[in-house]
């Protein structure tokens, strides 16, 4: 999870010669070496492919940029005439770099290690697009959904086509794995979650596994509570990624007699060390080894966090594989 990032001095030095973060995803040679960065400190079972969520916006000709301290901008869009703005013939094209990354990537990896791709859902990728930052309250795309139902479909239907594109042509280019991340799923309420969440989430994984049926697919609705067991039945996803507020014995019981589960450390623990941070390793893998399992974190590594912090984590979860097989 984030796991080539802002807490590796590597990778902080290789940002230095390239302050502007689209610029930087947009260069195969950067972001595959930002990739390889962690493979080659703590040897993970897989691989991400570093972007974000964000080139598709950009890709659709809305005003994104990325602020120091802030994050990303964007250029809102709250209304029906705002998307005639956007240019959907364009997205895959725009996001060749993307693709050549995902190419140079898997042919730079070794055999044993799994390649994943990855985009934002459309909800989560929509709130960015209709808030214009992120830690907004999710009022702005709250109305417009709600109030508006038939008009912010329209943003969906945009959404959906484009991102299961993109995540076709990562697969066609060498990712055998793919993650969709819905951030901002914990926003919606259940009477909405259907429509927004696992709707156009069912439809990408359909549109993936029409031309890719043995390609799987990890879900990961971050703050959905309880409504990720509906989420896992109803979806098509392979496999669900919980956050950390999800305990491991509920994730047990509840989600991996539906799917595989990936999880779920929490990311404040990992900054911290320490034996908290082993007991609760230790813990995780004890409650959810038993069966289909990823082990990862519940959200994106924090900035400040060691990179031996990361590496005992790996040492734990690489000796407790051991002992069980």
């Amino acid at each position: 999870m984030r796991q080539a990032g802002r807490y590796l001095p590597e990778y902080r030095k290789l940002r230095e010669d390239t302050p502007n973060f689209l610029s930087f995803c947009y260069s195969p040679a950067l972001t595959v070496e930002a990739a390889l960065q962690p493979l080659r400190r703590f040897q993970p079972d897989a691989a991400i492919l570093f972007s974000d969520i964000l080139v598709i916006p950009d890709g659709l000709g809305q005003s994104v940029r990325f602020e120091g301290g802030v994050g990303p901008v964007l250029e809102p869009i709250r209304s029906e005439t705002d998307l005639k703005q956007l240019q959907v013939s364009k997205v895959l094209d725009h996001l060749e770099p993307v693709f050549e990354s995902v190419r140079q990537l898997s042919a730079a990896l070794p055999h044993n290690v799994a390649l994943i791709g990855f985009a934002g859902s459309p909800w989560t990728v929509a709130y960015y697009m209709v808030e214009g930052r992120s830690g907004q309250d999710g009022s702005t795309i709250k109305k417009w959904a709600i109030e508006e139902p038939d008009g912010f479909q329209k943003l969906i239907d945009i959404l959906v086509p484009v991102t299961t594109d993109y995540l076709i042509e990562q697969i066609k280019n060498g990712a055998e794995t793919i993650q969709l991340f819905d951030s901002w799923s914990g926003l919606l309420e259940a009477e909405h979650f259907d429509r927004w969440i696992i709707q156009p989430t069912r439809e990408i994984v359909a549109g993936i596994k029409q031309h890719n049926p043995d390609v799987p697919v990890i879900g990961f609705p971050r703050g959905a509570g309880d409504q990720t067991i509906k989420y896992a039945e109803n979806t098509g996803v392979d496999g669900i990624g919980i956050d950390s507020d999800i305990s491991p014995a509920w994730a047990r019981d509840n989600l991996q007699g539906l799917k595989t589960v990936q999880g779920n450390l929490d990311n404040q623990i990992l900054r911290e060390g320490g034996k908290k941070l082993e007991d609760e390793t230790i813990n995780i893998l004890q409650t959810l080894s038993g069966g289909p399992f990823i082990f990862n974190l519940g959200h994106g590594i924090l900035p400040e966090t060691p990179p031996d912090n990361v590496i005992r984590v790996a040492e734990i979860v690489r000796g407790h594989h051991h002992a069980s097989t």
